[in-house]
């Protein structure tokens, strides 16, 4: 029984005493004496049910262990992993969640200049488990790109490619997820929202940085897919309350939800050249070129020019010009001319995952459109599911778990949620108020708060880290996204772009994985490198 259902029995028993009819006549009356032993039975139900109930913990809890790496770049690496939790609190001290994180530091290292890098995903409503298991942490789970991940057991173990050797690192879970949750009369809704999360995440860090003497470190955000949306409204928030970051990293970016408004014309646009680059990865290209870039370039070049302008004249357009795009858009995406013009040249993202190929009787991959799912139905106008995402989700959630009770020793009877979709009541608030605008967005766009927070710090470097098969922040997005992001063009020269053959979880691919950490590595080399010369941007200057 619940612990509501079992106060309610406890009520329902504890009614005062009726007269009751007797065999014969008369009457007998029930005593509360002779109630008394179910009375007694439920309350001890609730008590133990109260004794059982797993809470979050005000008190921050800790548990640390200690190791070492082998980096293919910067050698031995000594380390101390740390998982625990992170109290944040109202502006007048009240406790409003407790906040789950992994950190890892590298042994010795002077902390007022080494840097201090905090991750987290998206979703919204997402856990941190893919990038604390996949990505930069010391230890990863191994895979093989594009493929289905093995059943246990799972290869799991050092990660050649961490980012140690540049920046500590802290994985942090939203609150609803992982082992993050409200306290005291808070709950999930006070924080399920655009602004309420990141309100949230800064004071996480806030919390972590004062609680860790970091307030000198270098900082810097690294937000995946709707934690780059996340990383605008927290690089703006955290600007405002007095802590300068150093740098931002957008990995799978998408900033404007603006742009996927029904009627709006820029979606379509939009997913052209993911569109080309998954039709050439599965050789559905008509005279394929050899190079991925040069093909994805001239797909570019037609979504910005024959086909941005076909679009845009709607039921206007001439059919001599609808049935030319029509062909060019065929052999850039691998569909045929004949389902592109059914389509009204707006090919939707699941009709291509299930059409491109339907006559192999697979779909595609929305994350990473380079795997591919068996379908149930040949016919269907969508895909099953999305392969990307079922082909390692029990590797990472296994190996997490086993991970932080035996090596870092974080003990907790609390489950561990991966996410909060299912939850009761989860719904995200997507109003969003951004610096200096009095109304609130109704389709948030963070790029606003980016480009506030670059204009008031112009130290501040952005890099955005695109996955040429990812369907899901497509990059010709984020150079749009970018693109109008309203910025000086000594400002723009901040901002920086890196391609990789992968999905949306860019460290999959194990090469790719490798061409991220060099990318990576320089970057923050230069990032710091230019805060300690301090020098701006011509032009740039502090507002306030």
């Amino acid at each position: 029984m619940t612990r509501s259902a079992l106060l309610a029995a406890a009520a329902l028993l504890a009614l005062p005493a009726h007269a009751q009819p007797r065999p014969g006549g008369g009457t007998t009356t029930t005593t509360k004496e002779s109630v008394d032993p179910k009375i007694k039975h439920a309350e001890a139900m609730v008590q133990d049910a109260e004794s059982a109930w797993v809470r979050p913990p005000i008190d921050e809890h800790t548990a640390s262990s200690h190791g070492t790496v082998v980096t293919a770049h910067s050698g031995t690496i000594a380390y101390t992993a740390t998982a625990g939790t992170l109290t944040i609190r109202d502006e007048e001290g009240q406790p409003t969640a407790s906040v789950f994180y992994t950190a890892y530091t590298a042994d010795g290292a002077p902390r007022a200049q080494r840097p201090v890098s905090f991750f987290y995903n998206g979703g919204p409503g997402s856990s941190t488990i893919w990038l604390r298991m996949g990505s930069f942490a010391p230890v990863r789970v191994q895979t093989d790109s594009p493929e289905y991940v093995r059943p246990a057991p799972y290869k799991f173990g050092p990660n050649p490619q961490t980012l140690l050797d540049k920046t500590d690192l802290v994985f942090i879970d939203a609150i609803g997820t992982g082992w993050s949750r409200p306290l005291g009369d808070k709950t999930g809704k006070d924080f399920w929202g655009v602004d309420q999360d990141g309100d949230a995440f800064a004071r996480a860090i806030q919390r972590y940085v004062t609680k860790n003497s970091r307030w000198t470190s270098p900082k810097f955000l690294f937000g995946e897919s709707y934690g780059t949306l996340r990383s605008g409204v927290v690089a703006a928030m955290l600007e405002q309350r007095g802590m300068s970051l150093n740098g931002v990293v957008l990995l799978s970016t998408i900033l404007n939800y603006g742009v996927e408004l029904s009627g709006y014309d820029q979606n379509p646009i939009t997913y052209i050249p993911s569109y080309a680059a998954t039709a050439w990865y599965h050789n559905r290209v008509p005279n394929r070129p050899a190079d991925l870039a040069t093909f994805v370039a001239s797909a570019r070049a037609f979504a910005t020019g024959p086909y941005a302008a076909a679009i845009a004249k709607g039921n206007a357009i001439d059919p001599a010009e609808f049935h030319a795009v029509a062909r060019q858009m065929a052999a850039f995406t691998g569909l045929s001319v004949e389902y592109i013009e059914r389509a009204d040249l707006r090919v939707d993202l699941g009709h291509f995952m299930a059409e491109l190929l339907r006559d192999q009787r697979r779909s595609v991959g929305r994350l990473d459109s380079r795997y591919t799912l068996s379908v149930s139905d040949p016919n269907s106008s969508g895909p099953d599911n999305d392969p990307a995402g079922t082909a390692i989700a029990g590797a990472y959630i296994a190996t997490f778990h086993d991970y932080v009770a035996n090596t870092l020793g974080y003990k907790t009877d609390m489950p561990y949620r991966v996410s909060a979709y299912a939850l009761p009541g989860f719904e995200w608030d997507w109003k969003h108020r951004a610096p200096g605008e009095g109304e609130h967005q109704i389709a948030p766009n963070t790029g606003v708060d980016l480009a506030w927070t670059m204009r008031t710090n112009p130290f501040l470097k952005v890099i955005a880290l695109n996955g040429y098969y990812d369907m899901a922040t497509p990059f010709f997005g984020t150079e749009y996204d970018v693109s109008h992001l309203t910025l000086a063009p000594e400002l723009r020269r901040n901002i920086s772009f890196k391609y990789y053959q992968s999905g949306h979880m860019i460290y999959l691919n194990p090469v790719e994985l490798e061409h991220l950490h060099t990318d990576l590595a320089a970057w923050y080399d230069a990032t710091v490198e230019n805060a300690r010369v301090g020098i701006a941007p011509r032009g740039g200057g502090r507002t306030r």
